[in-house]
């Protein structure tokens, strides 16, 4: 029997950066003895056990076997004459497929991974087992932002092969969006997408995001020159943020790929006009309903945040009230959209408008404050109010009158030497 640490972890541990967790191949045995040696049997497909101490996963030494179109679609043999090559061997890519022998300190390097991540290049490692699993070509486009990595030229050829024999249509919808949220978490989540439009994944699978970069956009303001372009910049602009927020700022333009040519390329409505696209790639991707909800509200009411000064204060309420989904405030959430936006676009006293920003986003934070703490019975005389369908009505006017007040009180404190 024979334990070596494998994969993403001994990728990082040569990058120096901590992994999320240790993953261990054994050689040489079979599942009985692995039971009997104190491990816990928690695979379904394959055999993986969970250490008796640590609980880390060891899983058997195996090779696939291709049984069909789909990413699922195989066989396993771990049978003990399984050797460390043979399941190095089926992996992705050369930076995760070394191993590492802890008991002698060495690494095993059969394909060249060590030297591809000193020259931070994904390589195929058995281009015949790499087109067997379409799931690759995605991952190829994740590692490539996780890790600032270029694929080598012959690995970026293999995936639009991959592409045009139609491999994307073998990936479930639960995959695709699996491997965007990894993306979505990285700082280069930009990457991600660009990388797939240039191997064709992107038309195939998010085709409302693809065609973006084919809409122009007013060089002055994004010069880029097209939508997809400062989309991708407003994703490189949202520092720190969940992936909720990042899925909004991908999708918040949508819109415009759905604009008519005559009002080219002011895009004028194209915050409306987000709704359809958004709500057809949601469904084709079964996205859980929180991103679906909170993408519909950014972009529908992206562009209203630049103009919150000169704003109705009933607008501003109803601002804030398509931002309550599931009985929670996602004000915070839509800024971040909105910044992301605003970052990436261009403006010619950067310093001011950066204030202006903050001073309305605090606009916002004290008006949501309000609105949450304005209960029914707060109401003038609402012992003596009948109860029906003027209640509401009545209710969001008494709402919109309270939170007026505090607007104006913002506006004259905050905003007068900002302005002038």
């Amino acid at each position: 029997m024979k334990i070596y640490k494998v994969g993403g972890a001994v990728r990082d541990q040569i990058l120096e950066v901590k992994a999320n967790d240790n993953d261990y191949v054994v050689v040489g045995v079979d599942a009985q003895e692995m039971i009997s040696r104190g491990f816990k049997s928690v695979g379904k497909s394959f055999p993986v056990f969970l250490h008796p101490e640590t609980k880390e996963e060891y899983a058997l030494a195996r090779k696939e076997i291709k049984t069909g179109d789909k990413h699922t679609d195989f066989e396993f043999v771990f049978t003990p004459d399984v050797t460390l090559r043979e399941d190095l061997e089926r992996r992705d890519l050369t930076c995760n497929a070394i191993a590492y022998d802890e008991e002698k300190g060495e690494y095993i390097d059969y394909f060249g991974g060590i030297k591809d991540i000193q020259n931070k290049v994904l390589r195929v490692v058995n281009p015949e087992h790499f087109t067997e699993d379409p799931l690759r070509v995605l991952r190829v486009c994740r590692f490539a932002a996780q890790l600032g990595f270029e694929p080598t030229s012959e690995t970026i050829e293999l995936c639009r092969e991959m592409v045009r024999d139609g491999a994307m249509k073998h990936l479930t919808a639960e995959r695709i969006f699996e491997e965007m949220m990894k993306a979505l978490k990285t700082k280069n989540s930009s990457k991600f997408f660009l990388m797939m439009r240039q191997i064709g994944a992107l038309k195939e699978i998010m085709p409302e995001v693809d065609a973006l970069f084919e809409v122009p956009e007013k060089e002055k303001y994004h010069p880029e020159g097209n939508t997809g372009g400062h989309v991708m910049s407003a994703l490189d602009m949202a520092f720190g943020v969940e992936p909720l927020v990042k899925f909004g700022i991908l999708v918040h333009d949508l819109g415009k790929a759905f604009t008519p040519s005559d009002i080219l390329p002011s895009h004028h409505g194209h915050e409306t006009r987000a709704d359809m696209p958004i709500r057809t790639l949601c469904k084709r991707l079964k996205v859980p309903n929180e991103y679906k909800n909170f993408a519909l509200a950014a972009a529908r009411w992206h562009m209203h945040y630049f103009k919150i000064f000169e704003m109705k204060n009933g607008k501003i309420y109803d601002l804030l009230q398509s931002l309550e989904i599931g009985h929670k405030s996602y004000l915070k959430e839509y800024i971040a959209v909105c910044r992301a936006d605003f970052e990436s676009s261009s403006c010619e006293d950067r310093l001011y408008e950066r204030m202006l920003f903050e001073k309305k986003a605090e606009l916002l934070e004290v008006a949501q404050n309000v609105v949450s703490q304005i209960k029914a019975q707060d109401m003038p005389k609402f012992e003596n109010l009948v109860k029906d369908s003027r209640f509401g009505m009545l209710l969001r006017e008494y709402k919109i009158a309270v939170l007026s007040k505090k607007i104006e009180e913002f506006k004259n404190k905050e905003l007068s030497a900002v302005v002038c």
